[in-house]
């Protein structure tokens, strides 16, 4: 009996419960990380064209295999949570000048205008014309990494400061920007497209700003003019429909 009471069980089953658990944690950081999903290239929808054709052998990273970051790397949401706590570690600041145009209504557009730092690959003078998404401006620093990468790669970027978006920009009409405003949008481009008559657009939405731009193009004939293409980023959308 005395050496019964001297060896308690207590602790084994203690260590098999610690033991469970660990491996309880593990199991929900391999399916939250999901580790072990394989890796593949993207799955391409789109219809066989010439511009199509043209698009994937210009651009050969769309059909290559994607490597995402060890440990983290396969979990978006945990990328998502990791910017937007963190952000960028080393984000750039662009330099760029502040433009203003008065709308018919009073109120006051801003843009910012970054020209290139290099030549462009194919020797044209092409404009990116950037929509920020919902609430967004020129200063955050995902539109400051995307007009970087542009600068150095021989784009012209124009980027729309959403009306109400700044905080030291004073709203000069009783209204801000809206989802289905087009009227800061329209009167960046035509200032572009003034300022610069020999340069082509590349229309670029992001979020709510792919709302926009693609309701701008859609507007109008005219609003298509020298327009090279638009890219929609994540763009909002209405899965019933």
């Amino acid at each position: 009996m005395s050496a019964m009471l001297e060896t308690p069980e207590l602790p084994a089953v203690f260590d098999g419960v610690k033991l469970a658990a660990v491996a309880a944690v593990l199991y929900v950081i391999v399916r939250c990380l999901n580790l072990k999903s394989p890796t593949a290239p993207p799955e391409l929808i789109y219809q066989d064209s010439a511009l199509a054709r043209f698009l994937l052998k210009s651009c050969p990273l769309l059909t290559k295999e994607y490597i995402p970051p060890l440990i983290w790397g396969k979990s978006g949401h945990i990328q998502t949570a990791l910017y937007g706590k963190m952000g960028r570690v080393r984000s750039p600041h662009p330099y760029g000048l502040r433009k203003y145009l008065t709308m018919p209504d009073g109120a006051t557009a801003t843009f910012d205008l970054f020209e290139p730092q290099s030549e462009h690959c194919i020797g044209e003078d092409v404009t990116m014309v950037i929509c920020p998404g919902i609430a967004n401006h020129s200063e955050k620093q995902y539109i400051r990494t995307f007009v970087d990468y542009a600068q150095k790669n021989g784009y012209r970027c124009a980027v729309l400061n959403h009306l109400g978006a700044l905080p030291n920009i004073e709203l000069t009409s009783p209204r801000m920007f809206t989802y289905g405003c087009t009227w800061e949008f329209g009167a960046m481009v035509n200032y572009i497209k003034k300022t610069y008559p020999q340069t082509q657009l590349v229309v670029v939405g992001f979020s709510l700003g792919g709302n926009i731009v693609c309701k701008y193009l859609g507007e109008s004939q005219a609003n298509q003019e020298r327009v090279l293409c638009c890219v929609s980023v994540c763009q909002g959308y209405s899965a019933l429909r």
